[in-house]
Order: C-alpha cells, then structure tokens, then sequence
C-alpha cells in the first residue's frame, strides 16, 4: 500500500506568532507513527519554521514558485530559493493560482520540471468547475490538464481539488471522489504508462475533521491537500490520525 501523505495548504494565513504556534502545537500531537505530513505556509513565514521543523516528522513545503532559477521577476521566488531554505514540496497549478494570476497549463509544466530540477517535490493541481461537471465535461478537463500540467517523466504528486469543493464546505460524494480517482489513475497510466500506476493523487477540496477517514478510505486516493482545517490544531491532527488508520 502506498504511504499516505496530508499537505496543509495555509494559503495566505499566518503571521511568525501564530505559525510557530500552530507548528508546536502540532508536533505536540503527533501519533508516533503516520502518514508523511506536509506544511505548506506563506513564503513570509518559510525561514522561521525551516528551522523549527529542522529534523521533525513534519516537511516544509511552499505554495508556489517561479520557473526560473533567477532574473528580473519582482516578486517571485525561484526553486532554487526555496531549496537554499529546506524546502522539500511546492503546490503548483492551485485554481486560486490559475484563476487569480492566470496561470495556465503550460506554466505549471514549466514551474514543475523547474521545481523538479531543483530538488523539490511538486504537487499539481488539477480540477473542474461546476458548469463543467454539470455539463459532463469534468473528464475532458481533467484529461487535458493532466496532458498540458505534468511534463514528462513526472515524478510528483497529483492533486484532485474540484473547484466547487474548495473552501465552500461541500466536499465531493465518496462516490464522485471514486469514480473521479479512477478516471484519473486510468489516465495516467494511458499518458504515463507503467509509471502512471504508482503516481500518488491527493483529494482535496474541504477536507475536514468529520470526512477525512471516508475520503481516504476510497480507491486510488493516497492523501489530501487540506486548506482550511489546517490552520485549526484539532482539526489537522484529526485528518493525520484518519490517514494512519486508512
């Protein structure tokens, strides 16, 4: 069975007090043994808590980053960057990312295959709008990003997150997750072949306290991206516990 993973995606939440809070607290919790955990706060807050997680079981992951290794890009962050800080992950392509700065495919593909080049683990984003699953083409979509976000021997993580789900409380069914995960590993594995068979996906989309043990329950879902319940302790530690029990 493939080793679970939970990424706490923060978003644009937290100040140094309350991250080194919330990171003590969880490494407080921990069970003593679990999935992989991943923390992914803002690029503010990264220095601080590289040092704080220095040698725990939790890694340090970043939200974003640039597909250059540096120039004259104000405001961005390069792979290499994040590396120099003890990064080990980046979430790319996020449909807040896709829709608020207009990424598209091709500049996951790019950010990935730099991320990779650096030494970082990418997590993809990928996910469809209501109007495209009410109008049945929620496939197509999927299909054509997974074509267009992951470069070629991609050896990262894939992350399922439906548009409609994120941040709204209303996650997918068990039954829309399953029969979405397993048109997912089937195109991996028709895009990737015998590769595509062993690429963990993560759900996410309002993954939380009271869902998470169903939803990584299902067939083909190695994790979850959380959004909001990582920032609340209780919260967090509850979804790694359903993860060790899954």
């Amino acid at each position: 069975m493939t080793r679970q993973i939970i990424v706490g995606n923060w978003k644009m939440n937290g100040t140094s007090r309350d991250s080194l809070a919330l990171v003590e607290a969880l490494l407080a919790g921990l069970p003593a043994t679990g999935p992989d955990i991943v923390t992914c706060p803002p690029f503010t807050q990264l220095a601080l808590l590289a040092d704080k997680l220095k040698g725990s079981p939790i890694a340090l992951g970043a939200q974003d980053c640039h597909k250059d290794v540096s120039g004259a890009h104000t405001g961005d962050i390069s792979p290499a960057m994040l590396t120099d800080l003890g990064v080990s992950y980046v979430i790319l392509g996020h449909s807040e990312r896709r829709q608020e700065h207009g990424e598209l495919d091709e500049t996951v593909r790019e950010k990935a295959v730099a991320a990779t080049k650096a030494g970082l683990t990418p997590i993809v984003c990928i996910g469809e709008t209501e109007d495209q699953r009410e109008a049945g083409e929620h496939f197509d979509t999927l299909g054509w990003q997974i074509k267009g976000s992951l470069p070629d021997n991609f050896s990262g993580i894939l992350a399922y997150e439906p548009i409609w789900a994120i941040g709204t409380g209303r996650a997918a069914t068990e039954d829309e997750i399953a029969e979405t995960m397993k048109f997912l590993r089937e195109e991996l594995v028709r895009q990737f072949g015998e590769a595509g068979k062993t690429l963990r996906i993560l759900y996410g989309g309002s993954v939380n306290a009271k869902n998470a043990a169903s939803i990584l329950s299902i067939t083909d879902v190695a994790g979850a991206l959380v959004g909001g319940a990582s920032l609340n302790v209780e919260a967090f530690l509850s979804i790694i516990g359903a993860a060790s029990a899954a």
